[in-house]
């Protein structure tokens, strides 16, 4: 067996030939091998965008009442071990390769009882794929460590997605746009349906998206599963500085804004507190911890502000749904001389859609390739930014870090540099600039 992390995690890109195989077939197999059946809460968060800032809130609030919160989140933008946090500190490379260990034994097991037409035990190897893996130790790390609750971020979808094959308590869907459509679908209604094979009947699921697809409600009520929309079952009402939030199960006023910028991240904090309210009789949570938990949270590469000047943001926005949103923080500061664009983004992306929504804010792009089997080169990038471009320049760069070491020479103290577009393209700059995330 692979020996550090860094071989185990390349063992397990090997074990499928395709990256994405969506289906819960041999995850179940394998889940049934190990016996895993966490006898905590189980929150399962999906959609579009916010997925990652409402397991962000829902953790901190949590862990703030004095919880042993497990989280599971995925992609990472520096080291592996951001997937997979127990009381909010990352599992060690250690218990990682031994949970992964575990998994593997079960997941290349015999069965003893049966023979084939030739006398020979038949092989059961199960074929996973790294996300169908890293789903599973994660469950296993949190079980062995008897966390109180568990938040399982959806990777991809939601109805075939591997985290599906563990039954939520609450379903949260943060928003509904499209994305993933070579694997979802390419309407909003397509991939909501999707989103919602995530919920359960007898349970309750939340839906933070101010325009609830059909699909979803139509889904809620062919299940029995009984849903919460925003502006109905819940809701919230900003005031200046402040915010109030009330559910169909009672309210909670004079809250802070959450500690993640935007004002879009209110929709998200009333669904955490929504899912709050669902589960309060298992798992209460005074107003001090709501409080402390919002002004506590962290998440990286979310409109995230690096200090010094020039300013420098970052944020994983890979979609227009998101890239509005980014706009739309943009917009909210205040004017600045130029800002320039670090821009990369993976080629199966809708990159005209993202130049579309950011271009009336950059004067400069400096877009990138990725060094990733389906990252954008430099020169598709350029070409999807010359069909949109409506003001500015364009330079191309091999190489994130090319880019962002000409926006630092190039931009003045009072410019604004914005790093976006992947993942990949954050994790490049948090590296070049020796940020870690915590």
């Amino acid at each position: 067996m692979p020996n550090s992390l860094a071989d185990w995690l390349t063992y397990l890109e090997s074990l499928h030939p395709k990256t994405i195989a969506l289906g819960l077939e041999r995850v179940a197999k394998v889940k049934q091998r190990l016996n895993l059946n966490p006898d905590f809460p189980i929150i399962v968060v999906g959609g579009t965008n916010g997925k990652g800032s409402v397991c962000a809130m829902l953790e901190s609030i949590l862990h703030a009442a004095g919880y042993r919160v497990g989280c599971y989140t995925s992609p990472h933008l520096l080291h592996y071990n951001e997937r997979v946090r127990i009381a909010r500190q990352q599992v060690s490379d250690a218990e990682l390769c031994a949970t992964f260990g575990k998994i593997e034994q079960v997941r290349v097991g015999r069965v003893l009882t049966r023979q084939d037409d030739v006398g020979r035990k038949p092989d059961l190897k199960i074929s996973l794929t790294y996300f169908e893996f890293g789903t599973l130790a994660a469950m296993q790390c949190f079980i062995e460590h008897k966390v109180d609750v568990a938040i399982l971020e959806v990777g991809l979808g939601g109805r075939l997605d591997a985290v599906n094959v563990f039954d939520s308590d609450c379903a949260v869907i943060a928003s509904v746009d499209i994305d993933h459509a070579d694997y979802l679908g390419d309407t909003r209604e397509a991939i909501a349906y999707e989103k919602a094979g995530i919920m359960r009947g007898g349970k309750v699921a939340i839906c933070a998206d101010g325009d609830v697809p059909l699909a979803i409600s139509d889904h809620a009520e062919k299940i029995g599963a009984e849903l919460w929309q925003i502006g109905r079952e819940f809701s919230f009402t900003p005031h200046q500085g402040q915010w109030d939030y009330r559910s169909k199960s009672g309210s909670r006023n004079a809250l802070p804004y959450p500690a993640l910028r935007g004002s879009f991240q209110l929709a998200n904090a009333s669904a955490v507190l929504a899912a709050l309210d669902v589960l309060k009789d298992e798992l209460p949570v005074s107003m001090d911890a709501v409080r402390r938990g919002l002004g506590e949270v962290q998440l990286a590469g979310r409109f995230q502000f690096v200090p010094g000047k020039p300013t420098l943001i970052l944020d994983v926005a890979h979609n227009p749904h998101a890239a509005r949103s980014l706009a739309q923080n943009l917009a909210s500061l205040p004017p600045c001389q130029h800002t320039y664009a670090v821009f990369a983004m993976l080629k199966d992306k809708d990159m005209a859609g993202v130049v579309a929504a950011l271009d009336p804010l950059v004067d400069t792009w400096l877009v990138a390739g990725i060094d990733a089997p389906r990252g954008a080169t430099a020169g598709e990038l350029e070409h999807a930014v010359r069909q949109r471009l409506g003001r500015g320049d364009i330079l191309p760069f091999k190489s994130i870090a090319e880019a962002l070491r000409y926006a630092c020479n190039a931009a003045g103290e009072n410019d604004r540099i914005i790093a976006f577009g992947s993942f990949y393209t954050v994790a490049e700059v948090m590296q070049a600039q020796g940020l870690h995330v915590t």
